[in-house]
């Protein structure tokens, strides 16, 4: 769930503060409270509660119930901001109304109403935000799933594409004539990408060894038909073990090269490098003007990894090269 506050949780904020403010002031006229309380506690209870809030929101719960699902931190946290922001509501309040100190709570009183005070405070507004949340996300989660079983149907049509394999039986054809031991491997290539194909096609995420075992039986393809046209080299800058990308993730990037990179007697070089934590694959660009859009593929990769990742794919279009960047995922234990 995406806890940072959109400008709907702001407006909601804003009509649950306007109204607290009405009803303050209500409440301050029918106690017959000094000018000096109106001025100093109303607006200390808004600006109190607005920070306590965003405190919940951007530290508390993304730290100890997304990130890591630490409970008893969360509890504890949340106490202690909870009281922190009673305790200052308290001491405002009684400042301001010129009581005698001398009949300030004592420390058991001051954090039992501090706790009191903090939660009315924060509560209300922080369980609506929360609320929202929770329905926007389920929502967001259904489009996204929604979308998913598109994509992996549109996946699946290409990767089974009667055009690629027309394509490859050409190149077979042609080999088979000219050089019969690299028809051989053709041959031997083309069925282990079927084979990885039928084998992965339910799985929403591979291992990234295998995605990479994958890749190069692709780029042999690729390379074997259209010669110099294309080069790709594969940089292993980190440890690939019991790391996963979404299954095609490079499939998808590869076919991404050719299809909008035609070549002009100007090789197109492409990279996929590895990271610990990121796959990019970056190439440069041809010449030729492609009226295609650049799009449809990565907007499809975009959407799998809203449901694996709560990191985002980056992508780089300057004058002379393309880059992707995807995030490798790593599975935890209990998964």
């Amino acid at each position: 769930m995406n806890t940072k506050l959109n400008k709907s949780d702001y407006i909601i904020l804003g009509v649950f503060y306007l109204i607290s403010l009405i009803l303050n002031i209500l409440d301050y006229l029918n106690q017959n409270n000094k000018l000096l309380e109106y001025l100093v506690d109303i607006p200390m209870f808004i600006i109190t509660s607005f920070i306590g809030v965003l405190i919940f929101m951007y530290f508390i719960i993304p730290r100890f119930l997304v990130q890591q699902k630490k409970y008893f931190l969360f509890a504890f946290w949340g106490i202690i901001v909870v009281l922190f922001i009673g305790i200052i509501e308290r001491i405002v309040g009684f400042s301001s109304s010129g009581k005698d100190w001398s009949k300030f709570p004592n420390i058991y009183n001051l954090i039992l109403y501090s706790i009191f005070n903090g939660s009315d405070s924060i509560g209300f507004p922080l369980g609506v935000l929360l609320t929202k949340k929770f329905y926007e996300s389920q929502t967001q989660i259904s489009k996204i799933k929604e979308q998913q079983k598109e994509n992996e149907l549109k996946l699946l049509r290409s990767q089974i594409d009667p055009h690629f394999l027309f394509n490859n039986l050409n190149t077979l054809d042609s080999l088979i004539d000219s050089d019969s031991e690299k028809a051989k491997e053709y041959i031997n290539r083309l069925s282990l990408i079927y084979r990885y194909l039928i084998q992965t096609k339910d799985a929403e995420v591979m291992e990234l060894s295998k995605e990479i075992q994958f890749a190069e039986n692709y780029i042999f393809l690729i390379e074997t038909r259209f010669g110099n046209d294309y080069k790709f080299n594969i940089k292993k800058e980190g440890d690939i073990s019991d790391k996963f990308i979404p299954t095609g993730a490079l499939q998808a990037l590869l076919e991404n090269v050719v299809k909008h990179n035609k070549t002009n007697n100007n090789t197109i070089t492409t990279t996929i490098t590895i990271t610990n934590d990121w796959l990019t694959v970056n190439n440069t660009k041809s010449n030729t003007k492609n009226t295609e859009s650049l799009g449809t593929g990565l907007d499809n990769l975009k959407t799998r990894y809203q449901l694996l990742s709560d990191k985002k794919i980056n992508i780089n279009n300057s004058n002379h090269s393309f880059s992707v960047t995807i995030p490798i995922i790593k599975l935890s234990k209990e998964s």
